[in-house]
């Protein structure tokens, strides 16, 4: 079982999926929410979580709500609906030191001032929408 929690502790999250591999979103929307890139485990829908009454929820597209601690402001996950999975940032978990950068998406939207060195499949924003339609 991984396990992590906001900088505060008042949430924890656990899944039993694997937390090794990154993916890293570039769109506007993570950017303005994360102050960068947005890096995350796809838990799918298997995340258990504790301390709900601290968790606020910003419903941030008509697909999707992103969480974050009421004490601390952590960023907790960005729920997909449909289908229903959860994807949380890489630094909530212990033992996240063997986790590498899997996929980019939105690298159209990716600003120039920074760039990872790993090499890994980048989709644009018309990739991701054809994987949806």
């Amino acid at each position: 079982m991984n396990k992590g929690r906001c900088l505060c502790g008042a949430v924890e999250v656990k899944t039993s999926l694997s937390i090794d591999s990154i993916n890293v979103c570039h769109c506007e929307t993570c950017q303005k929410w994360s102050g960068g890139p947005f890096m995350s485990v796809d838990c799918k829908n298997d995340l258990q979580i504790t301390g709900n009454e601290n968790i606020s929820t910003y419903h941030s597209s008509e697909w999707a709500e992103r969480a974050f601690c009421k004490k601390c402001g952590a960023h907790l996950f960005y729920h997909l609906h449909q289908p229903n999975a959860y994807y949380v940032p890489i630094a909530l978990f212990e033992n996240n030191g063997s986790a590498k950068l899997s996929q980019q998406i939105f690298i159209d939207s990716k600003p120039g001032y920074y760039n990872f060195v790993e090499k890994t499949p980048m989709l644009t924003k018309q990739d991701i929408l054809n994987m949806f339609s």
